[in-house]
């Protein structure tokens, strides 16, 4: 089975060549397509040339997961979701990626809780939400995640399947509980997690910011766990 990633980057002129080097250098993916989330800086450029097929899509994370995944190329079976801020570890892609190509899973997300932390690379709000948001899973679908880990990997079909609306922060909360929901085969893998290498974040960097996304993925939850009743 042929494979993609799916990088969205929003002002990620730093870290993001680096990123695509590191996938690439996995030699897992047939392409590597950087989401430019409307940059005012040379993230686009710097990821073409480190070799990434680069699209652009409106703000708001979501958005330009989605764009990349309608992207990917029609002979690529599975689809690779990791962040451009270089803190995600493309080392690990094979792990997320080798049981949907056995035939045995469906979803594969890495876990940074279970895994090797680098110190300061998430904040008490990050670890706690994840495993709140695991628990009000598992009483909901029975299904019980650790995280909600941007590095993931899903077979196309899959996803396609989700109907996935969410075009903010809740996006990756969407395809969890929408995954469990359709009763997807699903598996957790410990991950390791570093320090981003560049720019800020636009979630944990600023309160307004962990605010707005903490705002985002709770309607979110809400809007799917009333929904599935």
């Amino acid at each position: 089975m042929k494979a993609a990633v799916v990088i969205p980057a929003l002002n990620e002129e730093e870290p993001i060549a680096d990123v695509v080097r590191e996938c690439l250098a996995t030699g897992l993916p047939n392409e590597v397509i950087v989401v430019d989330n409307g940059s005012t800086d040379r993230t686009a450029e710097r990821a073409r040339a480190a070799g990434a097929r680069v699209v652009t899509a409106p703000r708001g994370y979501g958005r330009a997961c989605a764009m990349g995944a309608r992207a990917v190329s029609p002979e690529c079976d599975i689809i690779v979701f990791l962040d451009g801020d270089g803190s995600d570890c493309p080392e690990f892609m094979n792990q997320l990626v080798d049981p949907i190509a056995r035939g045995t899973h469906d979803f594969v997300i890495g876990s940074r809780t279970r895994g090797k932390r680098e110190p300061g690379s998430m904040n008490a709000q990050q670890i706690l939400s994840g495993y709140f948001a695991g628990m009000l899973m598992s009483i909901l679908y029975g299904v019980r995640y650790t995280d909600m880990c941007p590095f993931r990997a899903i077979r196309r079909a899959s996803l396609e399947s989700l109907g996935m609306r969410e075009m903010t922060y809740g996006w990756n909360l969407e395809m969890q509980m929408k995954a469990a929901r359709n009763k997807l085969r699903i598996l957790e893998i410990p991950v390791e997690h570093r320090c981003r290498t560049g720019g800020v974040s636009k979630v944990s960097g600023t309160w307004r910011g962990t605010l707005v996304a903490g705002s985002r993925i709770l309607a979110t939850f809400l809007r799917i766990a009333f929904a599935s009743r």
